[in-house]
C-alpha cells in the first residue's frame, strides 16, 4: 500500500511572513497542532507545531504578535514520497523522531501529510485482518484459556 493512497489530502499551512499569533488561531479554529510552510512552489520547507510555538515562542518570552512563522518553524522537513510503501514513512518517522511526515510528488509538491496514528492505525488493521485467518485456520492456536 502506497503512502499516497493512505494520506490526509488536505493539509493546513501556513505562510513563511505571518506571524505565530495568526498561524496559532488558525490551529485554533481547524483544530489542529501542526501547520505546514510552502514554498512558492508547493514544496514543503518548514513544518510549525504547537510544540514550536510553546517551547521557541512562549517558553522565550517573546511576543508572538512579532515573531514570524519562519523564525520558529522546523526547517527542512523529511518528506515521503507518496508512490513509497507505508514502511519508508514509518522508517523516517522513527529515525527523525517526528510523528507526521508531508507527502509529496515526484516533483517534490505537497500532496499530503501521514501521520504516526495513521500509520499505526493501519497496522493495528492489517494485523487483525490476520489474526482472524490464523483462528479461522487452527482456532485453538489462538484461544485464550
Amino acid at each position: 500500500m502506497t503512502i499516497g493512497r493512505i494520506c490526509h489530502r488536505e493539509v493546513d499551512t501556513a505562510e513563511p511572513h505571518e506571524t505565530v499569533r495568526a498561524a496559532a488561531q488558525r490551529m485554533g479554529s481547524r483544530a489542529v497542532g501542526t501547520l505546514l510552510v510552502l514554498d512558492a512552489a508547493r514544496r514543503p520547507v518548514g513544518i510549525l507545531t504547537d510544540r514550536d510555538i510553546a517551547v521557541r515562542v512562549v517558553g522565550e518570552g517573546r511576543d508572538p504578535n512579532l515573531v514570524h512563522v519562519q523564525d520558529v518553524m522546523s526547517r527542512h522537513p523529511h518528506t515521503v514520497a507518496e508512490l513509497a510503501p507505508l514502511e519508508d514513512a514509518i522508517a523516517i518517522m522513527r529515525t527523525h523522531g517526528v510523528r507526521r511526515v508531508p507527502v509529496v510528488s515526484i516533483k517534490g509538491e505537497l500532496v499530503g501529510m501521514i501521520t504516526l496514528d495513521d500509520a499505526l492505525g493501519i497496522l493495528a488493521e492489517d494485523l487483525w485482518s490476520m489474526r482472524r485467518v490464523v483462528e479461522k485456520s487452527s482456532p485453538r492456536v489462538l484461544a485464550t484459556p
